[in-house]
């Protein structure tokens, strides 16, 4: 049975709030928005693998933080990144000139070993299959569709908006974690900035269910937590409609798939 812990769940981050962020079975990470703060030096250590959905900071930013942590501790981990975030994470992040470049750091062993994943194209990492598939969002993004060794899948699409046709038909997840970003009301926002509302959800979920006749486990993520009450609201007429549950994500849950 594979674990889910979500370390950051929303868009803004706080002592109470942290950027999206998951780790599976305590080794393989999705997105790099809470890390450091939100895993003590051992769990750091034990991080064989993280994949980056898409460039943007909220997704990003704990990277070179942890290759910092990891370089400290002797230790290293594998980053897998389709090639647009590749080249963001390392001119603007990765770069030896915000921070050290831990891609070469020590260079006997160095903290960061990155990878660029292609569409399509299976990786596998401490015996997980890994498929990216690319999502919809205002950037070049990738969601991972993680198969544990027991077979259970789960895909993560990280941020996204409406259009998911293309990727349902290449998954078949037991868990889906996606996102809701903000309200029904900011629908014109939601489609320019590539983000899901409750009612957008709620099409995406019926295109899933039309192409495969079930839906899975979904977990929210990526909630404004300024919006966070209302979304909620608006998510109860979403689960009436589909006849499901709906999980939304908090720091520090833990989902089993």
């Amino acid at each position: 049975m594979m674990q889910i812990k979500i370390l950051g769940a929303h868009n803004a981050a706080s002592a109470a709030t942290g950027f999206v962020t998951i780790v599976l079975d305590g080794i393989i990470l999705v997105d790099a928005g809470t890390i450091v703060s939100a895993l003590t030096f051992e769990e750091q250590k034990k991080i064989k693998a993280i994949l980056l959905t898409h460039g943007h900071y909220d997704h990003t930013r704990d990277v070179p933080a942890i290759g910092m942590s990891l370089a400290m501790q002797k230790s290293s981990v594998d980053v897998y990144v389709a090639e647009p975030a590749r080249d963001v994470l390392m001119s603007c992040l990765v770069n030896d000139k915000i921070y050290m470049d831990f891609t070469q750091r020590p260079k006997e062993n160095p903290a960061l070993r990155i990878h660029t994943v292609e569409p399509g194209k299976k990786e596998t990492v401490e015996g997980y299959e890994i498929l990216p598939v690319p999502v919809k969002h205002s950037m070049p993004a990738t969601g991972f569709q993680i198969t544990a060794p027991d077979g259970k899948k789960v895909f993560v699409t990280s941020d996204t908006g409406p259009g998911l046709e293309d990727a349902w038909k290449q998954i078949k997840p037991d868990t889906l974690v996606t996102e809701v970003t903000t309200t029904n009301k900011e629908d014109e926002f939601a489609h320019k900035a590539g983000h899901l509302t409750p009612k957008l959800l709620q099409a995406e979920l019926e295109s899933f269910k039309k192409i495969h006749n079930y839906l899975p486990k979904v977990v929210l993520t990526h909630l404004n937590p300024f919006e966070e009450k209302v979304i909620k609201e608006e998510l109860k007429e979403v689960e009436k409609a589909l006849g499901i549950k709906i999980a939304v994500a908090r720091e520090g849950m833990t989902v089993k798939v």
